[in-house]
């Protein structure tokens, strides 16, 4: 027994000096191979943790709601960076109507959970959402925003939207070139109150008309940015105001039931449409003279800039900075031209980001 106590005891005692060695071996092979490989550049992921810069990136999207026209052509250029980006996941989701503002809250709590590497989305209600903003960059994820801020919205937080503003100005002037010289009535279809946009168009629209005396506001209420109940709003407004002779509707929805309760009046081209974005029927309206003018956002740059530039960030911590991503009018004049065709049909193998 004794002499194998002495046996094993010498055994392990000429063993550690050569583990140690074929430790320190693994580790340089290892080395060696990483190098022969070109190494691997690492990135800060924000909580301390490293990461592969150009590793996997998981960025959750987050639209008004889902379903929309104008919010599928926003997932399509979100889609377009993440595929021009590469190793790039976007997980979108939405709540059904822009209305469930608490659904929405709860949605970027559940990505804050998840612990997704950014977050990009549009705020249906800006001081209802700035909470849950607050909670995503304590936990160290980034965010951008797309279309629609928050109130406040943090510096370190950029907003990739149209001047809504100053585009719905032009959409009073639109509204006054198309009405002509003499007095006239007109009503506002706006969409969701509390949200950002809404507030900026309903703003600017009412800015505008104050540059023309003529026109006189006889009517403004809310679609909640659904088809139906901007109809029946419109309908309301025709009811009271016979001589209603103009109306600006400020987002898709609004802009198809006021179209639908006009024609259901019997005034279509009567009755001037000036709209807002650019879903097909819309167009059709444009074209058949049912609308006389679109304002049309960008809304594939907004899905794009959100996701490209998240990206620039995680990857290069290149910093995110606010952009206007612009506005074009749409008439039927200028509806067929190359410039308006590729706002209108954007293709991913030749974006309208520029």
């Amino acid at each position: 027994m004794a002499h194998t106590t002495t046996t094993t005891t010498t055994s392990r005692r000429a063993r550690g000096p050569l583990l140690r060695a074929q430790a320190i071996l693994a580790v340089a092979a290892a080395t060696a191979l990483l190098s022969a490989c070109g190494g691997v550049e690492v990135r800060d992921g924000g909580d301390g943790a490293t990461k592969d810069a150009s590793g996997p990136l998981k960025l959750a999207v987050v639209p008004k709601a889902v379903g929309a026209d104008y919010w599928n052509t926003v997932k399509a250029g979100a889609e377009c960076a993440a595929q021009r980006a590469g190793n790039v996941t976007v997980q979108w989701d939405g709540v059904t109507t822009e209305t469930d503002v608490e659904g929405q809250v709860n949605l970027i709590q559940n990505f804050v959970t998840k612990k997704v590497d950014g977050i990009v989305y549009a705020a249906t209600d800006s001081r209802a959402l700035a909470p849950a903003t607050d909670q995503a960059l304590g936990a160290k994820i980034p965010v951008a925003m797309i279309d629609s801020g928050t109130s406040p919205q943090p510096s370190g937080v950029p907003l990739f939207a149209t001047d809504n503003r100053a585009s719905a100005t032009e959409a009073a002037k639109l509204l006054a070139t198309e009405l002509g010289p003499g007095n006239h009535e007109v009503a506002l279809v706006e969409f969701q109150p509390g949200s950002q946009t809404n507030t900026e168009r309903v703003d600017g629209f009412k800015a505008g008309l104050a540059q023309f005396p003529n026109l006189k506001l006889v009517g403004q209420q809310p679609s909640r940015s659904d088809v139906n109940e901007a109809r029946r709003v419109t309908e309301n407004i025709l009811t009271a105001n016979p001589n209603l002779a103009g109306v600006f509707a400020a987002n898709e929805p609004s802009v198809l039931g006021a179209a639908q309760a006009i024609q259901a009046s019997n005034k279509s081209g009567k009755v001037v449409i000036i709209g807002w974005d650019a879903a097909p029927d819309e167009v059709a309206g444009l074209r058949s003279g049912q609308i006389s003018a679109l304002v049309v956002q960008n809304p594939f740059k907004m899905g794009y800039f959100g996701v490209d530039k998240m990206v620039k960030h995680l990857r290069d911590k290149a910093p995110l900075a606010s952009a206007d991503t612009g506005v074009t009018f749409v008439t039927k004049e200028n509806i067929d031209s190359a410039e308006i065709k590729a706002v209108l049909e954007p293709s991913c193998a030749n974006p309208p980001v520029q």
